[in-house]
């Protein structure tokens, strides 16, 4: 009898052991589901909205431990195909451009994919720490802000040049949006104390909140006033 008691606490043990074992799954499958994978392993990008019907399809935000496409990415508008973080990434390796004309290099700027990444990733850091929110978030709804969706373009008519307002595609209102973030950021830093992880901070989060002095809000503003002005 003793025996027969015993064995049926040791089936009742076992028995318990496996729930507890599979309700551990289930919990752990839980929390991978919840987390997921994460962009640099830091920042979870599963609940970015793009609120841009336009622009959704242009923002990349694939999560990867390392954001690096080493160029392989040549088809048309391949760049919506690129992750947004590496689109930022390269254009502060070229901050002094405008147009034709090249300013002034700057000693932070080193053309090196590892540090032109660090500024990046310095600055989401600071935009995490200053607004408390999800800093890829912060930046995707700052480009929303400052895209502009009219500009100009000349045309050619009888020897006599004239402005002709013009619809902005989505994939250049995000890549020229992230160009004048750079290049604000960097008039504001060249020169002085502040550094450039700062100033792209601060100007990020201004287009974030839009306010009036926010670089990139102006520039909007004069791109839409200048194709009014030419319809």
């Amino acid at each position: 009898m003793a025996k027969q008691d015993y064995e049926q606490e040791l089936n009742e043990e076992e028995a318990q052991m496996d729930i507890d074992h599979d309700e551990a799954e289930e919990e752990a499958a839980k929390i991978t589901d919840s987390e997921g994978f994460k962009l640099f392993g830091l920042y979870d990008v599963s609940n970015i909205t793009v609120k841009d019907p336009g622009m959704k399809r242009y923002i990349n935000l694939e999560p990867k431990l390392v954001v690096k496409s080493q160029g392989r990415v040549r088809e048309k508008f391949s760049r919506g195909k690129v992750n947004l973080l590496e689109l930022f990434a390269n254009l502060i390796a070229v901050p002094g451009h405008r147009g034709r004309k090249h300013k002034i290099i700057t000693g932070w700027r080193s053309g090196k994919y590892s540090q032109n990444m660090r500024i990046v990733l310095n600055t989401l850091k600071i935009i995490e720490e200053k607004t408390k929110q999800n800093p890829v978030q912060v930046l995707v709804t700052a480009i929303e802000n400052g895209a502009p969706r009219d500009g100009i373009t000349v045309i050619e008519y009888g020897g006599a040049r004239y402005p002709q307002a013009v619809d902005i595609s989505p994939l250049r209102r995000v890549t020229g949006t992230l160009r004048l973030i750079v290049q604000g950021s960097y008039d504001k830093s060249f020169g002085k104390k502040k550094k450039i992880e700062e100033a792209l901070a601060e100007e990020i989060i201004k287009a974030y909140n839009n306010e009036a002095d926010s670089y990139i809000l102006t520039k909007k503003k004069d791109s839409e006033k200048q194709a009014d002005s030419a319809r």
